[in-house]
This record gives structure tokens, C-alpha cells and sequence, in this order.
């Protein structure tokens, strides 16, 4: 991507912001708006952007610092907090209230506003975030073609695992194996929280290439449905949470389905001190674990470590 896409893309992602604050982020330098991850407002404090490990703050006489200082920094207000917020909800912040609930709303061209505040609860669920206090905007980073060293270093078809750090690229690479396998078999892909496809509106923010798209559906019960409605060859989803997650995905192996999903997990010891995972492993669903580096580096391949190693004797 040239540095002129890059920096569409960051101003993209930036324009649900208030226009005080839009127009702050308007005068980042290339260099530094081409690597921008993550925009976050935090009430009554200093703007600020986050990319390749650093934080950056804007004084007011739009200087970008890595320090706040003692000189004026660009706050942000209480109505810059309101005004996003209800751009990030195009004003209709009802229709929005399932992905305010689940944390956070997917925006046209795929990136994600995360939300922050006082959470009403009903039932043991929350129901509503109100007094916002923080926002968290994650720029989308599809990168087509980020598969093709691992594609050629694995078969994506018996079963895959891939783990890493949070921003370390997991959901940005099963999202490109998923397009490219699915020009070869049945591909339905299980995007519970809508990272995968950011569908806005019933539009794919990404290319999805060829795949049937489960979209804010339960995650066990979208892949239950898929085994018996779309007979998939593969399913992927991200991010496995529950033991009935792996009870679904048992369940699609018994039925002729390959898996490639996703765990937070930085190495193999963070791995198998997860019972959850260790459930997974023992599952036989997975017969290859792909680690990605630090968020650093998203999206770059660590280690590829075959099942057989990882549960040494216990292995079935």
C-alpha cells in the first residue's frame, strides 16, 4: 500500500471524530499517519495516537510529542466525546446498541470504534454503556496476499491454530486464507463480533472473497448451522472463549469439517496454560499451531510448531 492509501485510510478512519478533533489529526505527517494502529479518546485527556509501539500526543500548536508536556495539549472535551460518539452511531445510537453492548461498532471501511464507560446491567448482562469516558479506534488493516508465506508452509485444510498477542495480526491473516481458500473449496466463515467481514449495513468492508459469512451470529451455534446448512469443507472463526465453542467445533470435525481458528497466546507455555486450550488441542481438530510475532510486526510468523510437539506423549 503507498504512503498516499495509508494515509486515506488513517483520515478515513479519523473522520467519525468531532471536527475540532479531525482537524487536529488532519496535520499528522505522513510518516507517522501511514503507521497509526489505534486513535483513542480519553476524557479530559490529551488526544492521542498509537503505531508501532509508540504513543503520540498533539500540543495545540500541532506539534506531536511522545511525552505529554507541561505546555498545552489537545484535551478531549466532553462534547468532542458526545459528538463521536453519535458520528461512530450515525446518530441512531439504538440501532447500534448490540455492538455497543458487545464493546465496541464496526465503521465503514472496516475499522473499529471500542467503547468505554459505565455499564447498565439487567439480568447479568449488560444492556447499555452510557457516560462514555473512552474510545478506542482501531484502524482496519486487510492486507491481501499476508497468508501466502504461511499457505505455502502448511496445509490449511487439517486443521490450523493460530495464536499471538493482541494486535499481532490474527484476525487480519485468517481473514486472507479464508478469501484465498475459498476460491478452492466451501469456506463459511464465523464472525460473532463482525472483525472478519465488517459488515456495515449488509456491505463487506473487506473482500471475502467466495465465502459464506455468518455475521454477529453465537459463534457455537453459527458453526452448528453452517455444518448442516452450507456444508463447508472449512470454517473459520476467530477467537475460540468457551468450552461449547469447542464442543461445536468436535462437533463440525465429526462431520467432515476442517478448522482454522484463532487463541490470544504469545508462545506455547501461555498455550497449554490455558484449559481452554488444552481442550482444543485434544479435540483433533487442530493439527498445526502458528504463532505471530509481536504487534510490532503484525501479522509475521514466529514459529510453526506441528500438534504432535506441542502435547508431546499425551498426543492421540
Amino acid at each position: 500500500m503507498t504512503m498516499e492509501n495509508k494515509r486515506k485510510r488513517f483520515l478515513n478512519a479519523a473522520s467519525v471524530l468531532s471536527p475540532p478533533l479531525y482537524k487536529v489529526l488532519s496535520t499528522t505527517p505522513d510518516s507517522i499517519a501511514g503507521k497509526v494502529q489505534e486513535i483513542t479518546l480519553r476524557l479530559n485527556r490529551p488526544l492521542c495516537v498509537e503505531c508501532s509501539g509508540r504513543r503520540y500526543y498533539f500540543t495545540e500548536n500541532n506539534c506531536l510529542t511522545d511525552s505529554i508536556l507541561d505546555t498545552k495539549m489537545v484535551q478531549v472535551s466532553e462534547r468532542s466525546m458526545f459528538e463521536t460518539f453519535h458520528n461512530i452511531c450515525n446518530y441512531s445510537v439504538y440501532s447500534r446498541q448490540n455492538e455497543i453492548n458487545n464493546g465496541y461498532i464496526t465503521l465503514k471501511g472496516g475499522h473499529r470504534a471500542g467503547v468505554c464507560g459505565t455499564a447498565v446491567i439487567s439480568d447479568n448482562k449488560i444492556v447499555n454503556i452510557k457516560d462514555i469516558t473512552s474510545i478506542n479506534i482501531r484502524i482496519a488493516r486487510e492486507i491481501l496476499g499476508c497468508s501466502k508465506e504461511l499457505l505455502s508452509s502448511i496445509d490449511a485444510k487439517k486443521g490450523v491454530l493460530i495464536c499471538g498477542a493482541p494486535c499481532s495480526g490474527k484476525t487480519t491473516i485468517i481473514r486472507d486464507i479464508a478469501r484465498h481458500l475459498s476460491y478452492e473449496c466451501k469456506v463459511s466463515v464465523i464472525d460473532e463480533r463482525n472483525e472478519l467481514s465488517s459488515n456495515v449495513g449488509g456491505v463487506f468492508q473487506n473482500d471475502m472473497g467466495m465465502c459464506d459469512v455468518f455475521d454477529s451470529y453465537i459463534k457455537s451455534d453459527a458453526i452448528v448451522q453452517a455444518v448442516r446448512s452450507m456444508a463447508p469443507d472449512v470454517i473459520v472463526c476467530d477467537e475460540i472463549s468457551t468450552q461449547k465453542d469447542v464442543d461445536a467445533l468436535t462437533y463440525g470435525l465429526n462431520s467432515g469439517v476442517s478448522f482454522i481458528v484463532t487463541l490470544h497466546a504469545g508462545n506455547v507455555q501461555e498455550l497449554l496454560n490455558r484449559p481452554l486450550a488444552q481442550s482444543l488441542l485434544k479435540s483433533g481438530a487442530i493439527s498445526t499451531v502458528v504463532f505471530l510475532s509481536s504487534r510490532n510486526e503484525a501479522g509475521q510468523i514466529k514459529s510453526i510448531v506441528p500438534i504432535e510437539e506441542i502435547l508431546g506423549d499425551t498426543y492421540v
